[in-house]
């Protein structure tokens, strides 16, 4: 089977999966453990644990959960799941005990892949045992597996819930394979190719760009367990990576390590790209400057199978500042009447397209409320378009910061903040006030040894954003919080900063 860039991957994972094995050559190697698999013995593993869990008795399209951090088994488990025609479960390993212990109960699991390291949390949000966690040494020799649609159930994958219960999103083998699609055409992933991951295959980003773009271009992947900033170029040259896919946290801790590529490695990679939040201008300038690889802003979400927005890669045009055009979907930014608006004017951006989610599980409500009557996915982002097709993402929906009526986008604030060379991340967001209703403050983490004050960073904003836009206060911390993938969750800081906090600078 061969990728076309007019049409979406037609058949099941299990036709792709066969394809690659049938072809041969190498599928993934694994740094941190120090092994690799070839794609023929990569689908002997998944008929294995297919077989198996047909053999216990679990249905056609059922969730199946998979606790397992980067590496071997968690490829294993996750295409031997979706190999049989099973519901992939792919659990959050950072999200905590309680939401774990609800996605374990709300997938509906009866079974579970659960790594060596995750047993205790397995065991104490599973008190009464009613999941059970399998060997996958285990196996069904001469199982017969259930037949495969492309409309079936593939994946269940949570949001990270910032607000309320997460929500579990659901792909088909279809709209999963898609995914991987629009990564590999936009960025021109071809078999010759090795993308670096870094990021944990139970976020989107790490499963449909990474592994599903493998997957549908037939290049190779190298899974590390996590990222390392230190060891991040050393795994770039030890795995011949000719392409990476990080977030901005990430990029902006590259700028700030002492770390940099080999002339080799610098030469041989064709493009980094960053997804899951904007990325500052400042953060994406300063990379580039330093490292002479070129970065490739993109956009999407756990509800698109990852990517809806690209920048062409070089020689084609890229917009710093933009996360991109559209590639194998259509997204438009439209009206409170869900309507399309014209170039440079602001409103949600809606998306429609091959790898657009089912539903979200158990949850009719929440899916039709995601849902435009022609069916376009509301993502719940503000931007605009501009004549070219380039889209801006200017903020959040739920993050926007009110204050006395007038709307500020956290992410003016925090562009601001990035420009000063001491600052690594920055998050602005909204405090009750009850003269203008929310005030604006920022939290920030600074580069070692870093001398700024929170007062000069004060400052520096008010100058560049006048005072009514600019924060209060300017939290310095260790750390921001952050989801799976590395984006910083700004919805969580008011929740760790008490309301007068002492280390307020």
């Amino acid at each position: 089977m061969k990728l076309r860039r007019d049409a979406p991957p037609r058949g099941t994972l299990r036709d792709w999966i066969d394809a690659r094995a049938e072809a041969g050559g190498p599928a993934m190697c694994f740094p941190d453990e120090g092994g690799a698999i070839d794609w023929p013995a990569l689908r002997l593993r998944a008929r294995a644990i297919a077989g198996l869990l047909t053999a216990r008795g679990i249905a056609h399209g059922e969730s199946v959960a998979i606790m397992q951090p980067n590496g071997q088994l968690s490829i294993e488990a996750l295409f031997g799941v979706l190999y049989g025609g099973f519901r992939a479960t792919m659990i959050n390993l950072v999200a905590g005990a309680d939401a774990i212990g609800y996605a374990l109960d709300h997938s509906g699991a009866r079974v579970a892949f659960v790594h060596p390291a995750q047993q205790d949390v397995f065991q104490r949000v599973n008190p009464g045992g009613s999941i059970t966690a399998l060997d996958m040494v285990e196996s069904a020799p001469g199982a017969s597996l259930h037949p495969v649609a492309p409309g079936d159930h593939a994946l269940l994958m949570y949001t990270s819930g910032t607000t309320g219960q997460p929500k579990g999103v659901v792909h088909t083998q279809s709209s999963l394979l898609a995914g991987g699609w629009t990564t590999a055409i936009a960025h021109e992933v071809n078999p010759t190719d090795t993308g670096l991951c870094v990021l944990p295959a139970y976020h989107i980003n790490g499963l449909c760009v990474s592994v599903m773009a493998v997957l549908v271009s037939g290049g190779q992947l190298a899974m590390c367990a996590r990222f390392s900033a230190s060891r991040f170029w050393a795994q770039a040259a030890e795995t011949r990576a000719t392409w990476f896919s990080v977030v901005p946290t990430i990029v902006s801790h590259l700028v700030h390590g002492e770390a940099s590529p080999d002339p080799e490695t610098r030469a041989r990679l064709r493009f980094g790209r960053s997804a899951s939040s904007p990325l500052p201008v400042e953060v994406h300038s300063a990379f580039e400057a330093r490292f002479d690889v070129p970065i490739i802003e993109t956009m999407g979400l756990t509800e698109t199978a990852a990517q809806i927005l690209s920048n062409p890669l070089p020689p084609g045009t890229r917009k710093i500042g933009s996360p991109g055009i559209a590639y194998g979907n259509m997204a438009e930014v439209a009206g409170p009447d869900m309507r399309p608006l014209r170039p440079g004017e602001e409103g949600e951006i809606i998306v429609k397209g091959p790898n657009v989610m089912l539903e979200y599980f158990h949850n009719p409500e929440a899916t039709r409320d995601s849902f435009t009557p022609d069916g376009w996915l509301r993502t719940g982002d503000l931007g605009r378009k501009d004549a070219d097709g380039y889209f801006y993402v200017t903020g959040r929906l739920k993050e926007l910061i009110i204050k006395g009526g007038e709307n500020i986008a956290p992410r003016e604030i925090d562009e601001v903040l990035y420009t000063h060379p001491d600052v690594v991340e920055a998050a602005a967001f909204a405090r009750p006030c009850p003269q203008y209703g929310e005030r604006v403050e920022a939290a920030v983490t600074l580069r070692e040894g870093a001398t700024v004050r929170a007062g000069a960073l004060l400052e520096l904003c008010r100058a560049r954003l006048g005072a009514f836009k600019s924060p209060d206060r300017v939290h310095v911390l260790a750390d921001l919080p952050k989801g799976p993938s590395g984006k910083i969750q700004r919805v969580k800081l008011p929740q760790l900063l008490d309301p007068e906090p002492d280390g307020t600078l």
